[in-house]
């Protein structure tokens, strides 16, 4: 299930939080800091879909089982029929099980069910989730050059992919 607006708690946020600042490499500053993630769910076209260790999808009814046991989440925006996959983590110790695949075909059947069509994603060249990305049918579209700055004033191309539903 999706979580939306009018449903979100500091605990979703929390949660949100806790696996993103495991997941992240602060190399890349690509984490979102609280009030990013805050912000972002109020608007009413946000959802973020968290997934626990077992595998399972949590819905916003579910809150109170994520506490300890939150080992990932995505969080998507669309507008009219595309959807755009903003932030994926899962924590580094429960990679390799299958729960980011898990996490994604679910947000398929999600967008299938608001009449999406299209998912977007960017990500920086060199992201190893490229191979995920890929198996799931997603495939390159377009290339932004130099557009991420690292921690380290190094620049690094974004490239933008597409999947239909």
């Amino acid at each position: 299930m999706t979580v939306q607006r009018g449903t979100i708690s500091d605990d979703l946020v929390d949660q949100i939080m806790q696996v993103m600042e495991a997941s992240f490499d602060p190399t890349y500053g690509e984490a979102w800091n609280r009030r990013q993630v805050s912000d972002a769910l109020i608007m009413p076209t946000t959802h973020a879909i968290l997934i626990n260790r077992d595998g399972q999808i949590v819905g916003h009814e579910q809150r109170s089982d994520i506490a300890d046991n939150a080992a990932g989440f995505v969080l998507t925006r669309h507008a009219a029929d595309e959807e755009e996959l903003l932030l994926i983590a899962v924590k580094p110790d429960l990679r390799g099980r299958g729960l980011g695949e898990r996490l994604i075909e679910h947000l398929f059947n999600e967008a299938l069910s608001r009449q999406i069509s299209h998912i977007f994603l960017e990500m920086r060249r060199g992201n190893p989730a490229i191979h995920l990305y890929q198996k799931l049918g997603f495939q390159p579209i377009g290339e932004r050059p130099k557009y991420y700055r690292l921690t380290n004033g190094e620049r690094v191309d974004a490239i933008t992919f597409g999947r239909s539903l």
